[in-house]
């Protein structure tokens, strides 16, 4: 059976190959674009409107930004849950940090659900040529693309759905802003701060190699 969390056959692949799988194992078939993966678009969980006008920038992003959250790592793992960790994300940003909208472009759930985060960001990634500006990194916002993992990852690591969904939707980012795998780096690369988590952190190394093997 296709896991939809991973595959959307109407967009299966940017040159129009066909893809065989049902799982981040399965992303690509050699010499292929990478997959789309399904992610939940802002208006599927329910996202509240911004509260000022976004930005949309007419370049590609050229890094990947990862993040935790640093929330508590639930073992419900439903796409209702998902969808609200998207909310409760969104309300933090915007009535605590007072930010416009969600600070990332994506979140990836411990369920293993990759949803929209900032308004625009998904149609954006899928036309490949433009992203919107973000607030999830200072000096990183015109130019990289955060992705926030739903939990804490100073002392454990992700579980297996969430890390299969964030390597789909990395390969995904790279294949389609031609980002290199190089350049998938942590938050705590370009700002002082713990995130993405110890634990996290010390598996960009693999997460890299994970992408590039789904890239061909």
């Amino acid at each position: 059976m296709v896991d939809h969390r991973v595959w959307d056959r109407r967009n299966v692949l940017r040159f129009g190959a066909l893809v065989a799988g049902t799982g981040a194992a399965g992303l690509l078939l050699p010499g292929t674009a990478s997959a789309a993966p399904r992610v939940y678009g802002c208006a599927e969980w329910g996202a509240r409107a911004p509260s000022d006008q976004l930005v949309t920038l007419g370049h590609r992003a050229n890094r990947i930004l990862v993040h935790h959250i640093a929330s508590a790592n639930s073992t419900d793992y439903s796409r209702e849950h998902a969808f609200q960790v998207a909310r409760n994300d969104q309300a933090d940003h915007m009535d605590n940090n007072g930010w416009s909208d969600t600070g990332q472009h994506f979140t990836v759930s411990r369920g293993g659900y990759a949803l929209e985060g900032r308004h625009g960001s998904l149609d954006a990634l899928r036309s490949g040529q433009r992203m919107i500006r973000a607030a999830h990194c200072p000096g990183q916002n015109d130019n990289a693309i955060g992705i926030e993992n739903e939990g804490t990852y100073t002392s454990v690591v992700p579980p297996k759905a969430q890390w299969d969904a964030l390597v789909a939707l990395c390969a995904y980012l790279c294949a389609q802003y031609g980002i290199p795998t190089a350049e998938i780096k942590g938050h705590r690369d370009f700002y002082n701060t713990e995130c993405p988590g110890e634990k996290l952190y010390a598996k960009l190394p693999e997460l890299r190699k994970a992408v590039g093997a789904a890239l061909g």
